[in-house]
């Protein structure tokens, strides 16, 4: 019963991934999420319903589009997959609770935002309000506890970046700020801490990796959120471990 729902679940996360792949490439440029109806790029091709079954799509097509045969982006598919496993992957982690909901809207948002950020180094305010609601009602809903660590949260990740926005004077977006006032939100005072440090450790070792790898050249702006993606999710679901372990390390030196 589990190994279906979990199937069900997969299922369900790489078709919204398309969805979620739609709404970070069109809401950023100011079009319409639901017309015009997703057409090739190259030749304008309008796609059938059977082409747009997520994965499988671009697998029987072998990665090209009927119309004109280029090549379709296998971006589109790693989302769709990316997304159904880390739907499968939540339930793994944080358990069948009500609290699976709000690693579920997490998810969500993050695949918008990574699509969003890579195209266009753009976090939409449209994306933040939206998942701003779903957030409040769920954190209302399905409080931390104490039920004010939220609060926290949320005004402690949005003054960091804020004054590393302006301290840097440019080098934080604005999109970055607003995001992590929904982060603290979500996890609340201590895990929005941690968050910060390991979305900025994460982008250090992979931005320098690419770096020396000249994958990128020096001084080129990296989209900062898939970084902030990962190191959320991080703390999210590992977060209260990683802190128990580096305090019992600290008393251990003592």
């Amino acid at each position: 019963m589990i190994i279906l729902l979990q199937f069900v679940i997969f299922l369900y996360g790489i078709t919204l991934g398309s969805f979620y792949n739609v709404v970070g490439l069109r809401v950023p440029i100011k079009q319409s999420i639901i017309k015009p109806r997703s057409a090739c790029p190259t030749c304008g091709h309008q796609l059938k319903t059977f082409e747009l079954i997520p994965v499988v799509s671009y697998i029987i097509q072998g990665g090209k589009c009927r119309g004109c045969q280029s090549q379709i982006s296998p971006v589109y598919p790693t989302f769709e997959l990316l997304t159904g496993v880390m739907f499968v992957t939540a339930p793994l982690v944080i358990g069948w609770s009500s609290e699976l909901l709000v690693a579920l809207s997490l998810i969500s948002m993050f695949m918008i935002i990574i699509v969003s950020d890579i195209h266009y180094m753009l976090i939409p305010d449209k994306i933040l309000i939206w998942f701003a609601g779903i957030f409040l009602l769920e954190r209302i809903f399905l409080p931390l506890s104490p039920w004010w660590d939220s609060i926290l949260g949320a005004v402690t990740g949005f003054s960091l970046l804020l004054l590393i926005a302006i301290v840097s004077k440019g080098g934080m977006g604005g999109g970055d700020v607003k995001l992590y006032a929904l982060i603290g939100l979500v996890l609340g005072f201590k895990l929005v801490l941690l968050s910060f440090f390991l979305s900025t450790l994460y982008g250090a070792v992979i931005g320098g990796l690419a770096l020396l790898l000249k994958i990128v050249k020096k001084r080129q702006p990296i989209p900062f959120g898939p970084f902030i993606a990962a190191g959320t999710l991080t703390a999210y679901y590992w977060g209260t471990e990683i802190i128990d372990f580096y305090l019992r390390f600290l008393n251990r030196g003592n």
